[in-house]
């Protein structure tokens, strides 16, 4: 379905409003900008930045780049035969692949971590987003399996499949942070999860395999 104007024009001002303030929070800092110096510097208003960002933290964070349903959503959208563990590292190695921007991958993402890095309530959305992803994550397990209440395989493999997601995002924030560029990142990047695929263990990688393929758990 082809993008209405109305639609492209929402886009691109919400667009415009991130940059501005990206831009704002790595020259001087995220605790050090307001909203209304974003609105100012943008030409727009408070209540527009309001409308389409809830909070200061989605300015850098936006909850549709940074969802707490991102893994949950990976794992339902898998194929027919593949595992949920499976399904996060063939994912995370398209992005990677791709360059996608969400990891980091891009030109000038090394000032932007630096920023993110030094901001304590950044870090804490980090932190509680990565507790949301696998506490989702661990409800789509257990409903797919059937797994009783008092059973902690879901919230196990959740756990595990957590850790390498945020082991990844964390080996390309150390690698920009010593100034390697996006393909250097992305070759290294991609090794990495050829050796957590190779650590996993095989049942780990064979749980919650989506039926119709030649296996199921």
């Amino acid at each position: 379905m082809e993008e209405g104007l109305r639609e492209r024009k929402k886009r691109q001002t919400r667009q415009r409003i991130s940059d501005v303030a990206t831009g704002l929070f790595v020259e001087r800092g995220f605790e050090n900008v307001t909203i209304t110096e974003v609105a100012a510097v943008a030409d727009v208003s408070v209540n527009t930045v309001y409308n389409y960002f809830d909070a200061k933290e989605d300015l850098v964070l936006p909850p549709d780049e940074a969802s707490p349903r991102r893994l949950a959503d990976i794992v339902r959208q898998r194929a027919p035969g593949e595992s949920a563990a499976r399904a996060v590292l063939a994912r995370l190695r398209e992005e990677v692949r791709r360059r996608d921007r969400k990891l980091g991958l891009t030109e000038g993402f090394g000032r932007v971590f630096q920023m993110m890095r030094a901001a304590p309530t950044l870090l804490a959305r980090l932190d509680e987003l990565g507790r949301q992803m696998t506490e989702a994550l661990a409800a789509v397990l257990a409903a797919e399996t059937g797994a009783a209440p008092d059973d902690p395989r879901p919230r196990v493999v959740a756990a595990q499949i957590g850790w390498f997601h945020a082991l990844v995002f964390a080996e390309i924030g150390e690698r920009v942070t010593a100034g390697q560029g996006p393909d250097e990142i992305a070759t290294a990047v991609l090794e990495l999860l050829d050796t957590v695929e190779e650590l996993l263990g095989e049942r780990l990688l064979a749980y919650a395999v989506r039926e119709g393929g030649p296996c199921s758990e």
